[in-house]
């Protein structure tokens, strides 16, 4: 029986791992949950899956779960903080971590598991955006495999057949090509994007996702940070990666190899297909995902990527091509940009234009220890605020002004 702790357990991925999970009790056993602010679900996962440890963002919010558990003598109990993450992500009764927390936050709990030579089931991709150096030296130094669990890294670990730098079979390998679904947006002409909102954003055709990744999803940001992680997990060069427009999200990647051959993953788009992978490997086990009917399906359509649409995939290769810190500076800007959007202070074409202008504002560094890199997170927000306030908040408040005496 694997003994698990769950990073992120209120989100998407955490969610389905939970279902996932929950189907097959003799195998797994959950330890720690833990969730930033969303007590009520995590309440309702504690009183399910009982874990030992259950972890929150606050002691305020600690106190009232803790509280809601004792009445239903349910004994888990609750911590609070980074502290606690990173102590549940390393706890000695743990051999899984499913790291789930979305952005930078997952950082540290990710690193501790890998410290401690857990199985990490690799969720949260912002983690190697950030650190990837750092992170496959620690994952070499304890001799342990990092398993991705996003759909299209997944994809390519089966297709490698569970390999991943530095060991795998990439002396044979051409290429690997990604495939992006071009996200909720994609039919819009380019003049409508501006003043898409962030509901039209978060609509994505195909995923049921979180805000944040929708987003990132729209503007294909999140293929470009998935570009970095596999450039770091794969040990590839950046000319052995490829993007295409795949508008069906069937084919999650693919791999071609020296001899001409192509091997492609196929499924429904359910994040539990890629989870309970990961979960069970090497073995497969059943996840309850809709089987995929090929005849349903009928056809399979790959098409050029628009630079122009989706300018965030081009500043993740300009950003690999800096090195250095500079997909962490990408990353903090980022995730400033997508909630200032989320809260209406920018536009949605501003999200690219504000990541474009910290990554030529910030200067890289190297990436010679953890310090260089947390330092450069901080700064990179600390300007994409700055910028967002003095350049970007004023001409949307000019705008909708204008758009009200239109009206």
């Amino acid at each position: 029986m694997k003994s698990l702790t769950i990073l992120g357990a209120t989100g998407s991925i955490g969610v389905n791992t939970l279902d996932v999970i929950s189907k097959h009790p003799t195998r797994f056993n959950v330890i720690a949950l833990t969730a930033h602010y969303n007590i009520d679900l995590l309440f309702q996962q504690c009183l399910k899956f009982n874990p030992t440890y259950a972890v929150v963002g606050s002691e305020s919010l600690s106190e009232h779960l803790q509280q809601r558990l004792h009445a239903e003598s349910v004994k888990t109990k609750v911590l609070f903080g980074g502290d606690a993450l990173a102590f549940v992500a390393s706890l000695d009764g743990v051999d899984t971590v499913m790291a789930a927390i979305v952005g930078a936050a997952g950082l540290l709990p990710t690193l501790a598991a890998i410290k401690a030579k857990k199985q990490v089931l690799l969720a949260n991709k912002e983690a190697l955006v950030m650190a990837g150096p750092l992170f496959i030296e620690e994952a070499q130094r304890a001799q342990i495999t990092l398993i991705p669990v996003d759909s299209e890294h997944n994809a390519i670990f089966q297709c490698l057949h569970g390999q991943v730098a530095p060991e795998n079979s990439c002396k044979n390998l051409a290429k690997i090509i990604l495939t992006a679904s071009g996200g909720a947006l994609r039919h819009k002409s380019l003049a409508q994007l501006q003043a898409t909102t962030p509901a039209q954003a978060c609509q994505h055709p195909n995923w049921r996702m979180g805000r944040k990744i929708s987003i990132d999803s729209a503007t294909l940001m999140n293929k470009g940070f998935e570009v970095i992680e596999a450039y770091f997990l794969f040990g590839l060069a950046l000319d052995q990666i490829e993007v295409v427009l795949h508008p069906q999200s069937i084919v999650h990647s693919l791999v071609e190899y020296l001899d001409g051959s192509i091997l492609a993953q196929l499924g429904s788009p359910d994040m539990r297909i890629p989870i309970s992978y990961a979960l069970a490997f090497p073995e497969r086990i059943n996840n309850s995902a809709a089987t995929l009917n090929l005849l349903k399906v009928a056809r399979l359509d790959f098409l050029a990527i628009d630079e122009k649409r989706y300018p965030c995939l081009n500043l993740a290769y300009q950003a690999l091509r800096i090195g250095g810190t500079a997909t962490t500076i990408l990353n903090a800007s980022n995730e400033i940009a997508v909630q200032a959007f989320l809260d209406g202070k920018i536009y949605f074409t501003d999200i690219a234009k504000l990541n474009q202008d910290v990554l030529e504002k910030l200067h890289s560094r190297p990436v010679s220890n953890l310090s260089v890199i947390l330092e450069d997170d901080n700064l990179a927000r600390e300007i994409a605020k700055e910028m967002i306030l003095k350049h970007y908040s004023a001409r949307v408040t000019k705008m909708v002004r204008r758009e009200s005496v239109t009206r």
